[in-house]
């Protein structure tokens, strides 16, 4: 499930070890004006149900709060459809969060400028590489946990869970290897090695 927080990266896209700084003109970018711009562009490239997924809290509206502290993962990634297929966009390449949607909205432009210059189907085969493959759900959820939580409550249930759900134990495999997969990530989101 496509979650707009905490991020949903899509699955197969490369991540950026070491984000660089941009040239953009930092002193106008705000979560806010970059978050606008990004929807703005994919309006007019007709792209529609638009999730702006980051590691930043929401608002109501489920888009990412101005003026917070930039998390660890400052990557985005932006789901929409277009023609009726679902789409994904991903920037983790900056340091910010505003640089990366800045980065979006400004590919969105490019790839709008390819369809009013009469080469969209271009465009179209463009997107094929675009096309948003189905994403594994954050381990927390896997794991039945609260946004809020310790790697000692992910252990715990991850143990209850293997426990439960093993192989030898007449559990399903898959399940198994989704249990195993969570709490690896867990293990990484709080820097424990194994």
């Amino acid at each position: 499930m496509i979650e707009a927080f905490p991020l949903t990266w899509p699955d197969g896209f490369k991540r950026t070890k070491f984000p660089r700084g941009s040239r953009f003109e930092k002193r106008d970018l705000s979560i806010s004006k970059t978050t606008k711009e990004v929807i703005y562009q994919l309006k007019l490239l007709g792209g529609t149900n638009v999730i702006i997924s980051t590691n930043l809290r929401l608002k109501i509206d489920g888009l990412p709060y101005s003026q917070q502290k930039q998390p660890d993962d400052r990557g985005v990634a932006v789901w929409f459809t277009l023609n009726g297929n679902q789409r994904v966009l991903a920037c983790d390449e900056w340091r910010s969060i505003e640089e990366n949607l800045w980065a979006i909205g400004k590919t969105i432009d490019a790839m709008r400028g390819i369809d009013r210059w009469g080469v969209s189907d271009m465009l179209d085969r463009m997107f094929t590489g675009f096309l948003a493959l189905p994403s594994k759900p954050h381990w927390k959820y896997i794991l039945d946990l609260p946004e809020k939580c310790s790697f000692d409550d992910a252990k715990r249930s991850y143990l209850q869970k293997a426990k439960e759900n093993h192989p030898d134990k007449g559990g399903n495999p898959e399940t198994m290897t989704d249990l195993n997969e969570a709490f690896e990530s867990a293990k990484k989101e709080f820097g424990i090695r194994s």
